[in-house]
Protein backbone atom coordinates (compact mmCIF):
# COMPACT_ATOMS: atom_id res chain seq x y z
CA UNK A 1 0.00 0.00 0.00
CA UNK A 2 2.86 2.33 0.84
CA UNK A 3 4.47 1.72 -2.57
CA UNK A 4 1.19 2.51 -4.33
CA UNK A 5 0.90 5.79 -2.39
CA UNK A 6 4.45 6.81 -3.37
CA UNK A 7 3.77 6.08 -7.04
CA UNK A 8 0.59 8.17 -6.94
CA UNK A 9 2.41 11.11 -5.32
CA UNK A 10 5.29 11.00 -7.80
CA UNK A 11 2.88 10.83 -10.72
CA UNK A 12 0.92 13.79 -9.42
CA UNK A 13 4.10 15.85 -9.16
CA UNK A 14 5.60 14.86 -12.51
CA UNK A 15 6.13 17.63 -15.14
CA UNK A 16 3.77 15.86 -17.52
CA UNK A 17 0.76 16.84 -15.44
CA UNK A 18 1.99 20.20 -14.14
CA UNK A 19 0.42 23.07 -16.15
CA UNK A 20 2.79 24.42 -18.82
CA UNK A 21 2.56 27.92 -17.35
CA UNK A 22 3.97 26.60 -14.08
CA UNK A 23 6.83 24.88 -15.89
CA UNK A 24 7.71 28.01 -17.87
CA UNK A 25 7.44 30.16 -14.78
CA UNK A 26 9.88 27.88 -12.99
CA UNK A 27 12.33 27.99 -15.91
CA UNK A 28 12.11 31.78 -16.00
CA UNK A 29 12.16 32.31 -12.23
CA UNK A 30 15.66 33.82 -12.33
CA UNK A 31 15.01 35.90 -15.45
CA UNK A 32 12.80 38.94 -15.84
CA UNK A 33 13.72 39.87 -19.39
CA UNK A 34 15.64 38.64 -22.41
CA UNK A 35 16.44 39.91 -25.89
CA UNK A 36 15.00 38.97 -29.27
CA UNK A 37 17.84 39.77 -31.66
CA UNK A 38 20.33 42.30 -30.23
CA UNK A 39 21.21 42.17 -26.56
CA UNK A 40 20.42 45.47 -24.87
CA UNK A 41 18.51 46.83 -27.89
CA UNK A 42 15.60 44.43 -28.33
CA UNK A 43 14.98 43.42 -24.73
CA UNK A 44 11.55 42.27 -23.63
CA UNK A 45 10.06 41.73 -20.19
CA UNK A 46 8.43 38.44 -19.31
CA UNK A 47 4.74 39.20 -18.84
CA UNK A 48 1.61 37.05 -18.65
CA UNK A 49 -0.71 36.89 -21.64
CA UNK A 50 -4.49 36.89 -21.26
CA UNK A 51 -4.33 33.10 -21.23
CA UNK A 52 -2.04 33.22 -18.20
CA UNK A 53 0.89 31.83 -20.19
CA UNK A 54 4.11 33.90 -20.33
CA UNK A 55 4.55 35.98 -23.47
CA UNK A 56 8.09 34.69 -24.03
CA UNK A 57 10.38 31.95 -22.81
CA UNK A 58 14.00 32.94 -22.18
CA UNK A 59 17.19 30.94 -22.50
CA UNK A 60 18.99 30.62 -19.20
CA UNK A 61 22.22 29.99 -21.14
CA UNK A 62 22.31 33.00 -23.50
CA UNK A 63 19.58 35.35 -22.30
CA UNK A 64 17.86 35.24 -25.68
CA UNK A 65 14.20 34.54 -26.42
CA UNK A 66 13.66 30.84 -27.10
CA UNK A 67 9.97 30.93 -28.02
CA UNK A 68 6.99 33.25 -28.08
CA UNK A 69 3.74 32.50 -26.29
CA UNK A 70 2.10 34.86 -28.79
CA UNK A 71 4.31 36.15 -31.62
CA UNK A 72 1.96 39.10 -32.17
CA UNK A 73 1.95 40.29 -28.57
CA UNK A 74 2.86 43.99 -28.50
CA UNK A 75 2.81 44.37 -32.29
CA UNK A 76 0.98 46.87 -34.48
CA UNK A 77 -0.09 46.63 -38.13
CA UNK A 78 2.88 47.39 -40.36
CA UNK A 79 2.85 49.95 -43.14
CA UNK A 80 2.87 47.68 -46.18
CA UNK A 81 3.50 50.67 -48.42
CA UNK A 82 6.76 51.41 -46.61
CA UNK A 83 7.80 47.80 -47.20
CA UNK A 84 6.77 48.02 -50.85
CA UNK A 85 4.53 45.00 -50.35
CA UNK A 86 1.38 44.04 -52.19
CA UNK A 87 0.29 41.92 -49.23
CA UNK A 88 -2.90 42.74 -47.38
CA UNK A 89 -2.29 45.26 -44.54
CA UNK A 90 -3.73 42.86 -41.97
CA UNK A 91 -1.01 40.31 -42.79
CA UNK A 92 1.99 42.46 -41.76
CA UNK A 93 2.75 43.21 -38.11
CA UNK A 94 5.78 44.84 -36.47
CA UNK A 95 6.88 45.79 -32.96
CA UNK A 96 7.15 49.58 -32.53
CA UNK A 97 10.78 50.65 -32.17
CA UNK A 98 10.23 54.03 -30.53
CA UNK A 99 9.31 52.63 -27.13
CA UNK A 100 12.56 50.63 -27.09
CA UNK A 101 14.76 53.65 -27.77
CA UNK A 102 16.71 54.68 -24.70
CA UNK A 103 16.42 58.45 -25.14
CA UNK A 104 13.17 58.83 -27.06
CA UNK A 105 11.64 61.33 -27.63
CA UNK A 106 14.83 63.07 -28.71
CA UNK A 107 13.21 66.50 -28.42
CA UNK A 108 13.34 66.18 -24.64
CA UNK A 109 16.91 67.45 -25.05
CA UNK A 110 17.19 68.57 -28.68
CA UNK A 111 15.22 71.67 -29.53
CA UNK A 112 14.02 72.26 -33.05
CA UNK A 113 16.77 73.60 -35.31
CA UNK A 114 15.73 76.63 -37.40
CA UNK A 115 17.76 75.38 -40.37
CA UNK A 116 20.32 72.86 -41.45
CA UNK A 117 23.73 74.24 -40.54
CA UNK A 118 26.37 72.88 -42.91
CA UNK A 119 28.85 72.72 -40.05
CA UNK A 120 26.63 70.36 -38.08
CA UNK A 121 26.22 68.15 -41.15
CA UNK A 122 29.94 67.46 -41.37
CA UNK A 123 31.53 64.81 -39.11
CA UNK A 124 32.85 66.35 -35.92
CA UNK A 125 33.56 65.22 -32.35
CA UNK A 126 30.53 65.06 -30.07
CA UNK A 127 30.40 64.81 -26.30
CA UNK A 128 27.10 62.96 -25.99
CA UNK A 129 25.65 59.57 -26.90
CA UNK A 130 29.00 57.88 -26.40
CA UNK A 131 27.11 54.74 -25.41
CA UNK A 132 25.51 54.74 -28.88
CA UNK A 133 28.33 55.99 -31.11
CA UNK A 134 31.77 55.10 -29.80
CA UNK A 135 33.68 57.26 -32.27
CA UNK A 136 31.63 59.76 -34.32
CA UNK A 137 34.68 60.47 -36.48
CA UNK A 138 34.73 56.83 -37.53
CA UNK A 139 31.07 55.90 -37.83
CA UNK A 140 30.86 52.17 -38.48
CA UNK A 141 28.29 52.52 -41.24
CA UNK A 142 28.78 53.32 -44.91
CA UNK A 143 32.58 53.13 -44.79
CA UNK A 144 32.93 56.86 -44.24
CA UNK A 145 30.33 57.93 -46.81
CA UNK A 146 27.59 58.92 -44.36
CA UNK A 147 27.25 60.59 -40.99
CA UNK A 148 24.58 61.13 -38.32
CA UNK A 149 22.44 63.67 -40.16
CA UNK A 150 22.30 61.68 -43.36
CA UNK A 151 19.71 59.62 -41.47
CA UNK A 152 18.61 61.75 -38.50
CA UNK A 153 16.46 64.82 -39.12
CA UNK A 154 18.36 67.85 -37.84
CA UNK A 155 15.14 69.92 -37.78
CA UNK A 156 13.05 67.35 -35.93
CA UNK A 157 15.13 64.90 -33.92
CA UNK A 158 12.10 62.68 -33.26
CA UNK A 159 12.17 61.62 -36.91
CA UNK A 160 14.55 60.11 -39.41
CA UNK A 161 14.91 61.64 -42.86
CA UNK A 162 15.50 60.19 -46.32
CA UNK A 163 17.63 61.62 -49.11
CA UNK A 164 14.65 63.51 -50.50
CA UNK A 165 14.02 65.25 -47.19
CA UNK A 166 10.94 63.24 -46.24
CA UNK A 167 10.43 62.45 -42.56
CA UNK A 168 10.41 58.79 -41.51
CA UNK A 169 9.27 57.31 -38.22
CA UNK A 170 11.73 55.29 -36.13
CA UNK A 171 9.10 52.55 -36.39
CA UNK A 172 9.65 52.38 -40.17
CA UNK A 173 13.42 52.13 -40.69
CA UNK A 174 12.84 49.97 -43.77
CA UNK A 175 11.87 53.10 -45.71
CA UNK A 176 15.20 54.70 -44.81
CA UNK A 177 17.54 51.72 -45.14
CA UNK A 178 16.03 50.70 -48.47
CA UNK A 179 17.17 53.99 -49.98
CA UNK A 180 20.77 52.73 -50.01
CA UNK A 181 20.31 48.97 -49.72
CA UNK A 182 17.95 48.38 -52.63
CA UNK A 183 19.08 44.81 -53.26
CA UNK A 184 18.64 43.86 -49.62
CA UNK A 185 15.23 45.54 -49.57
CA UNK A 186 14.14 43.44 -52.54
CA UNK A 187 15.23 40.27 -50.75
CA UNK A 188 13.53 41.49 -47.58
CA UNK A 189 10.24 41.90 -49.42
CA UNK A 190 10.55 38.42 -50.91
CA UNK A 191 11.28 36.83 -47.55
CA UNK A 192 14.87 35.89 -48.41
CA UNK A 193 16.45 38.43 -46.05
CA UNK A 194 15.33 39.12 -42.51
CA UNK A 195 13.36 37.33 -39.84
CA UNK A 196 9.64 36.75 -39.53
CA UNK A 197 7.33 34.36 -37.76
CA UNK A 198 3.76 33.43 -38.51
CA UNK A 199 1.97 31.88 -41.47
CA UNK A 200 3.89 30.38 -44.39
CA UNK A 201 1.55 31.65 -47.12
CA UNK A 202 2.48 34.88 -48.87
CA UNK A 203 -0.56 36.75 -47.55
CA UNK A 204 -0.62 34.93 -44.22
CA UNK A 205 -0.36 36.88 -40.97
CA UNK A 206 3.30 37.39 -40.00
CA UNK A 207 5.40 39.44 -37.66
CA UNK A 208 8.26 41.10 -39.53
CA UNK A 209 11.53 42.11 -37.85
CA UNK A 210 12.58 45.52 -39.20
CA UNK A 211 16.18 46.40 -40.07
CA UNK A 212 17.24 47.95 -36.77
CA UNK A 213 15.99 44.98 -34.75
CA UNK A 214 18.84 42.86 -36.13
CA UNK A 215 21.40 45.45 -37.28
CA UNK A 216 22.84 48.21 -35.10
CA UNK A 217 22.80 51.19 -37.49
CA UNK A 218 25.60 52.91 -35.56
CA UNK A 219 27.92 49.90 -35.68
CA UNK A 220 26.97 47.88 -38.74
CA UNK A 221 30.53 47.22 -39.87
CA UNK A 222 31.76 45.94 -36.50
CA UNK A 223 35.28 47.20 -37.19
CA UNK A 224 37.60 44.55 -38.63
CA UNK A 225 34.81 41.98 -38.45
CA UNK A 226 32.91 43.85 -41.20
CA UNK A 227 30.07 41.51 -40.40
CA UNK A 228 26.78 43.38 -40.56
CA UNK A 229 25.61 42.36 -37.11
CA UNK A 230 27.07 41.45 -33.75
CA UNK A 231 27.99 37.90 -32.87
CA UNK A 232 25.32 35.93 -31.05
CA UNK A 233 26.00 33.43 -28.31
CA UNK A 234 24.97 29.95 -29.49
CA UNK A 235 22.50 27.89 -27.53
CA UNK A 236 23.87 24.68 -25.96
CA UNK A 237 23.72 21.61 -28.18
CA UNK A 238 20.59 19.46 -27.73
CA UNK A 239 20.75 16.30 -25.67
CA UNK A 240 21.75 13.22 -27.63
CA UNK A 241 19.06 10.60 -28.26
CA UNK A 242 18.97 7.66 -25.90
CA UNK A 243 21.69 5.16 -26.73
CA UNK A 244 23.87 7.63 -28.68
CA UNK A 245 27.15 8.46 -26.95
CA UNK A 246 28.47 11.16 -29.31
CA UNK A 247 27.62 13.17 -32.41
CA UNK A 248 30.77 12.56 -34.43
CA UNK A 249 28.65 11.56 -37.44
CA UNK A 250 27.64 15.21 -37.73
CA UNK A 251 31.24 16.22 -38.43
CA UNK A 252 31.63 13.93 -41.44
Amino acid sequence: MKKIFIIIVLTALSPAVIPSSAVLADENKSTKECYESIEGRTNRDIEPLKSGEPNIKCSTATGAVLLWGDPFDGTIPGDTASFGLEAAPESVFVRPREKNLKYFPCTMCHEEEPGQDLQIMEPHPITMHEDIVKNPMDLQHGKGSIWCFDCHNVKNRDKLIDRKGKEISFNQPVKLCGGCHAGILRDFRDGIHGKRIGMWSRDGKKRWWVCTECHNPHDVEQGDRNSGFAELSPEPAPHLPKGMTNAEHERK
